[in-house]
């Protein structure tokens, strides 16, 4: 089952370099449906070397629904209401930022070998490319100009720290884990909100525009 969480890692991997890579918005979101998907895999995989609690599965399977289904459907919805297709003028181009996520993937794998031993014995890759998925998200949110591209990088960062979750699952509560299930939920619907007002007013959503308005 190692050899099966490590693919799934692997796979995590390709997507945030995909993510990285794409201009598409309606891509980005299938990623982030991916990634859920992946992170329920990687849950039942993991099962396999612990006792891990009936109620955390119930908990994956809720967050693959939720953040596979629901999320990425709002989204779409989302972004047919702005009219936007593309992130057509990024901060960092799309080529310079795989370059820059290639850097980074190389740097987690170096941080995280001092924590390699601490981690869930069925992953030697969770803690490295947990990181590396927080780091994915949080670059997209500061390198894009988009709100809605901004939500998916707050999603994929999310979806890291819910990695990072998945090797403490036979010691977390229940409650915890559908705390962090409603605040993403609840996350998403305020910003998708945020996004729909914006648009509305001045008929776009770059962010970067909207700091120069003066009263």
């Amino acid at each position: 089952m190692s050899i099966l969480t490590d693919l799934l890692m692997m796979l995590l991997v390709l997507t945030n370099l995909r993510m990285l890579a794409s201009s598409r918005v309606a891509v980005c979101i299938q990623n982030v449906a991916i990634q859920a998907v992946v992170l329920g895999a990687i849950t039942f995989s993991l099962s396999a070397h612990a006792a891990i609690a009936a109620g955390v599965i119930v908990v994956a399977i809720s967050t693959v629904a939720v953040k596979g289904l629901v999320l990425p459907w709002l989204l779409r919805r989302a972004m047919k209401g702005a009219g936007i297709g593309r992130e057509i003028e990024p901060f960092v181009g799309y080529a310079s930022s795989v370059l820059i996520g290639a850097v980074l993937l190389g740097l987690c794998f170096v941080i995280a070998r001092p924590l390699r031993d601490t981690s869930h014995a069925g992953a030697s890759m969770l803690i490295p490319v947990a990181m590396f998925t927080i780091l994915t998200g949080l670059f997209i949110i500061i390198s894009r100009r988009k709100a809605l591209t901004q939500v998916l990088g707050y999603l994929t960062m999310e979806n890291g720290v819910c990695v990072f979750g998945v090797s403490l699952a036979v010691e977390e509560p229940l409650l915890v884990e559908m705390g962090i299930l409603l605040d993403v939920l609840v996350g998403v619907f305020v910003m998708g909100i945020v996004i729909h007002q914006i648009n509305r007013e001045f008929d776009h959503i770059d962010t970067d525009r909207l700091s120069v308005l003066k009263d």
